[in-house]
């Protein structure tokens, strides 16, 4: 069987080094295709009609309007009379015309009379939602009563992080066109290979018969795994079209409203511990919503699980908005803030120092040894025996400057992929899989992994993904692309390597298993001298070709790619107590990710990691209308994202030990976005010496925060 392993670190020539992307001229030139350049003859574009209501019975709707406009080629009733709508934004008909204009003018023509029902789209009032609330039973470890009984010192607090939207660059949305026996699919998703099944059941057509493609796409998030609503009406606009291809790309206000969203969380939190920081017990009440369908779960307590003498109960609450969908780490942001308040908040009464704590307990997680030397690395980062100072000691001035901390986990692994890589007689590679680049590098990651196997350069591999004639690759989600993309081919390209050397070694005169390939040669093991070219090794193909493959086995990733990671996170702020106002100075990452193939592309990832979570600690929060049930700020003027003043600097330092790396590939989408929005509530609370119990930490919360001490 050949031998699949990872070279050793130090004999690593392309892997482990900073290549930038293979795609970013294209990108950064503008000449990369997503899924909305997509202009096809006689293309038409879709327009939507969006429930107005957060909670109505649809009672009658007239289409004629539309249907008689010059220039519209299709209209379809998305909802019937009948219909109860569960929130605004809720799609009730769509239009395909021949410009964005006309779509847009036939969709005000559509008369729609409307049953208002009662809504509710408020869950921070546990006790206002009534039967909207759905608890799970209680959950109960040890004796918590005693406990907090035996304390020498106890804490409470109420902490809350709202609903934020997915808010892509690239809107979700595609072009379909469906003459007839097959359809042509050009979407915005995260799952290439899997979504012609999604659209096909939808249709009850053949999925064998949907040819999906995408080059690029402009951010995903977790969000855009299903052909979705949109997806569906879109064919069947085009099939009503004439099998025309049709334009349907989602409004930003309707994005907002329905393209989903991350969970809230609240809970009330109750920790007990001994004078010497030991935690001792864990008490929580918690609730969230994501829209109609309820909410989340964050686990609590957070990484520090082993907490002997718990008590835990958590609320989902339905109300009148979108559904949730995937956010980058689904739950763990939510509970990683939870926690990382209550603790920080223990810590100050114990008069401790926060990182002094979290070492004290460290043997409650599942990871300790790491965390040691991840909170160690940080602090040496972030210059924490400088500037930490204790609440009762706050920076002279108007302006205080504090430090926070977190901490986090994820799992990752490797999803199920296959991969082909092909030799040809004249020295080119060309690797096939169907896979997806969210825009963190995969393409570059795989050119890497065969160019380190072939012993080639990375301009002599030519990498094909985004189709779904290509070998099947799993979605782009649970940060599971690079173990399962990484695995498959290396196994491929060994495998076509196996076939090139046995088809080399007469002309070497030795057996295959005693040749390499390195610096663009086949050669002998031992004998470095006694080699082929690479081209002259493939000429011996004379006009066939080595075609060969490669699987990755979620189930048995077989040591190129496994999971669970753990890191730690500081921020350094500044806050001005006469305006409110919280700035980032810097932001620290020490992330854990196994074997890296690519540091320059990793600390990438961190870096957009901690951007988003700057975002939501700063200023992302959906803000609702109780009365009206509408959502008063679905548009880039009020849904707040940072800017690049609003960043500072971020420091991403990737835990690259030999033990780290022996664990073969993880992915690392999703676990630095996760202790972001802890680590700066932290330093918001130790900069002014109290605690901001919500996020965002707008300029209103912060003076409140502050006038409540000062009271």
């Amino acid at each position: 069987m050949p031998d699949y392993s990872w070279p050793a670190m130090e004999k690593r020539k392309v892997m482990g080094t900073r290549v930038a992307r293979v795609d970013g001229g294209q990108k950064a030139s503008g000449r990369a295709k997503y899924a909305s350049d997509w202009h096809r003859k006689d293309l038409l574009f879709a327009a939507l009609l969006s429930s107005p209501h957060a909670h109505a019975r649809l009672v009658s709707m007239d289409l004629s309007g539309a249907k008689n406009m010059k220039g519209v080629a299709a209209v379809r009733a998305i909802a019937k009379p009948g219909d109860e709508i569960q929130w605004q934004g809720a799609e009730i008909a769509a239009v395909a015309a021949e410009t964005e204009e006309i779509a847009r003018d036939a969709v005000r023509q559509i008369k729609v009379e409307w049953e208002v029902l009662p809504h509710v789209v408020s869950e921070k009032d546990l006790a206002a939602a009534g039967t909207r609330v759905k608890a799970a039973g209680e959950q109960v470890t040890g004796d918590p009563d005693q406990a907090f009984k035996d304390a020498d010192a106890t804490v409470e607090g109420f902490y809350g992080i709202p609903v934020i939207t997915h808010c892509c660059l690239e809107p979700h949305g595609q072009v379909v066109e469906w003459p007839g026996e097959s359809i042509n699919y050009w979407p915005s998703t995260q799952n290439v290979s899997g979504l012609a099944t999604d659209l096909g059941t939808a249709l009850k057509f053949p999925p064998d018969k949907i040819k999906v493609h995408q080059d690029h796409v402009g951010g995903g998030f977790g969000s855009k795994f299903a052909a979705d609503r949109w997806g569906v009406d879109c064919a069947n606009l085009s099939k009503e079209a004439g099998g025309k291809p049709v334009h349907y790309f989602l409004e930003r206000n309707v994005e907002l409203m329905i393209a989903g969203n991350r969970p809230s969380a609240f809970a009330k939190i109750k920790v007990a511990a001994k004078k010497d920081g030991t935690i001792t017990a864990w008490q929580s009440e918690s609730w969230s919503t994501g829209g109609i369908g309820g909410g989340g779960s964050p686990p609590l307590p957070y990484v520090f699980e082993n907490i002997p003498n718990q008590r835990k109960k958590h609320s989902a609450v339905s109300i009148n908005t979108g559904g949730v969908r995937a956010w980058r780490a689904p739950n763990h942001p939510q509970a990683s803030f939870l926690t990382c308040s209550a603790l920080e908040d223990l810590a100050a009464k114990l008069n401790m120092d926060p990182t002094d704590l979290f070492l004290k307990n460290v043997d409650l997680t599942a990871r300790a040894e790491t965390y040691k030397v991840q909170i160690a690395k940080a602090k040496e980062l972030i210059e924490w025996q400088k500037h930490w100072h204790p609440r009762s000691q706050l920076t002279a001035g108007p302006v205080k400057r504090g430090l926070g901390m977190s901490i986090m986990t994820w799992g990752g692994g490797g999803h199920t992929s296959e991969c082909r890589t092909s030799i040809f007689p004249d020295g080119s590679v060309v690797v096939d899989i169907g896979t997806q680049d969210l825009g963190t590098g995969t393409r570059t990651i795989l050119n890497m992994v065969v160019a380190e196997t072939l012993g080639l350069p990375l301009s002599a591999i030519k990498v094909n993904i985004g189709d779904n004639a290509l070998p099947k690759s799993g979605p782009s989600g649970g940060s599971t692309t690079v173990g399962g993309v990484t695995s498959s081919s290396r196994k491929a390209s060994v495998n076509a390597l196996a076939k090139l050397f046995d088809v080399a070694a007469p002309a070497l005169g030795t057996t295959a298993d005693q040749l390499e390939a390195v610096d663009q040669h086949i050669q002998v093991k031992g004998n470095p001298a006694k080699n082929l070219t690479w081209q002259a090794a493939c000429s011996k193909l004379g006009v066939n070709r080595i075609s060969e493959t490669g699987f990755n086995d979620q189930r048995k990733p077989e040591g190129l790619n496994s999971s669970g990671v753990g890191g730690i996170q500081m921020a350094d702020v500044s806050v001005d107590t006469e305006t409110g106002k919280v700035r980032m100075n810097r932001f620290v990452a020490v992330q854990d990710v196994g074997l890296v193939v690519n540091p320059k592309l990793a600390e990438s990832q961190v870096h957009g990691a901690c951007i988003m979570g700057i975002c939501a600690a700063l200023f992302e929060e959906r803000v609702m209308d109780k009365q009206t049930g509408h959502v008063l700020n679905p548009d880039m003027e009020f849904y707040k994202l940072a800017g690049i003043g609003d960043i500072g600097e971020i420091i991403a330092h990737m835990d690259i030990r030999p033990e780290n790396d022996k664990r073969g590939v993880i992915g690392l989408g999703e676990p630095p976005a996760v202790g972001v929005v802890a680590a700066i509530a932290n330093a918001t609370a130790n900069a002014i010496g109290v605690r901001v119990p919500e996020v965002p930490l707008t300029p209103r919360r912060v003076l409140e925060a502050l006038g409540g001490r000062n009271a």
